[in-house]
C-alpha cells in the first residue's frame, strides 16, 4: 500500500455537491490507474473492487492487491464479510489510507451468497447493524453499506437500509434490481426513491447509468444525493464530463497509469476492449480481442489510433 495523500472528507463532499458522480466497486476492474483517470473526468468517488474481509486482515500478501496514491483521493474501501471482527480489523487495516469504508450487502454470485456475504446479507438486518456498530466503534472513519433491492419483499429493503442507519452508517447505495435480476431488465427506481424517503443518510442510486442522461432520469425519479456508475464507465470513464465516447486522450492516460503500476496484461487488454468498442469495427475487434502480449496491444494502439506509450 503506497499513502501519501491528505485524505478528503466524503461526507463535506456531499454537503459542498448536491449531486456526486461516484464509480462502483467492480472486481478486477476498479483499481488504482483505473480510478485515476476517473478523476480527470468528473468522478467525485471511487470505491475499490470488493475485498474479502476475512482474507485481507490474515494475509500480507491479499493486502498487496491494494495500492493507493496521492492523486487516488477519495477512495472508499469495500469489503465483503459475515463476521464483525474481521470487518472490524480489516477496517482498522486499511483506515489510514481511505476515506471511507463500504459493507457489500448486495453482490449477486452465486460464491458469494454460499460464502454468506454480499446479498445473502439482505435477509439479515440484525448482522448488518452489528457489522455496522462494530466498524463505527473500531474506527473514526465513515462507513457505508451498499445494498439492492430485495427478491421479494421490499420493505426488507428498507428495514436493511434503516437498521444500519440506526447504527450510524454515512450513506447508503442502493442498485434498483435485485441478485436474480440480469442487468439487461428493467430498474426499479420506486425502491431506490422509497428507500431515499426512508433514511436521513444520503442515498446513492446504482444500476443503468450510461450517461448524463441516464443520471439525470435517475435523479428525476428517486431525488438522490448521488449516481453510481459500473458498466458505463467501462465503457466510456469519461461520459461524467460529457464526453458520449471515450476520447483518445482518456484511452493514453488509462495506457500509461496502467502501465506505470504494473497492470497485468488481460486487464489493460479488457479496460481497452470496453473503452473502444464503440471506436472499432467488428473486424478490428475480433483481431484487438486475440491480442495476447502487451506490446501486441501498444502496436496496435500506435499503429491505428497514434495512442502513444511512455513505456
Amino acid at each position: 500500500m503506497v499513502y501519501t495523500c491528505k485524505r478528503q472528507s466524503i461526507l463535506q463532499l456531499f454537503e459542498e455537491k448536491p449531486r456526486l458522480n461516484v464509480c462502483a466497486p467492480m472486481v478486477r476492474y476498479s483499481k488504482g490507474a483505473f480510478r485515476e483517470i476517473l478523476r480527470d473526468y468528473n468522478v467525485d468517488i471511487a470505491y475499490t473492487p470488493m475485498i474479502l474481509a476475512d482474507v485481507f486482515k490474515s494475509s500480507e500478501h491479499a493486502r498487496r492487491d491494494f495500492t493507493t496514491n496521492d492523486t487516488d483521493c477519495p477512495v472508499v474501501v469495500q469489503f465483503a464479510a459475515h463476521d464483525p471482527v474481521d470487518l472490524a480489523h480489516a477496517a482498522q487495516i486499511v483506515a489510514p489510507f481511505a476515506d471511507g469504508i463500504d459493507l457489500n450487502c448486495g453482490c449477486p454470485q452465486k460464491w458469494a451468497y454460499k460464502e454468506r456475504i454480499g446479498a445473502y446479507l439482505s435477509d439479515r438486518p440484525e448482522l448488518v447493524q452489528d457489522m455496522v456498530r462494530t466498524v463505527k466503534a473500531a474506527i473514526d472513519m465513515p462507513c457505508s453499506i451498499k445494498i439492492r433491492k430485495h427478491p421479494t419483499d421490499v420493505r426488507k429493503t428498507v428495514e436493511l437500509a434503516k437498521r444500519a442507519e440506526m447504527m450510524g452508517v454515512d450513506w447508503i447505495a442502493v442498485h434498483g434490481r435485485t441478485r436474480h435480476q440480469k442487468s439487461s431488465e428493467p430498474l426499479d427506481y420506486n425502491v431506490i426513491r422509497l428507500v431515499k424517503e426512508s433514511v436521513r443518510v444520503p442515498v446513492i442510486a446504482n444500476g443503468s447509468i450510461f450517461s448524463l442522461k441516464d443520471a439525470e432520469t435517475m435523479y428525476e425519479q428517486t431525488g438522490v444525493s448521488g449516481v453510481m456508475a459500473a458498466r458505463g464507465l467501462l465503457q466510456n470513464p469519461a461520459f461524467f464530463a460529457g464526453y458520449e465516447f471515450t476520447p483518445l486522450e482518456c484511452v493514453e492516460r488509462y495506457v500509461n497509469r496502467a502501465l506505470a503500476y504494473g497492470t497485468p496484461t488481460f486487464i489493460l487488454h479488457h479496460h481497452i476492449m470496453y473503452m473502444m468498442e464503440s471506436l472499432m469495427s467488428n473486424v478490428e475487434r475480433k483481431t484487438f480481442n486475440c491480442l495476447s502480449s502487451t506490446p501486441a496491444i501498444l502496436d496496435h494502439l500506435f499503429r491505428y489510433y497514434g495512442i502513444r506509450s511512455k513505456y
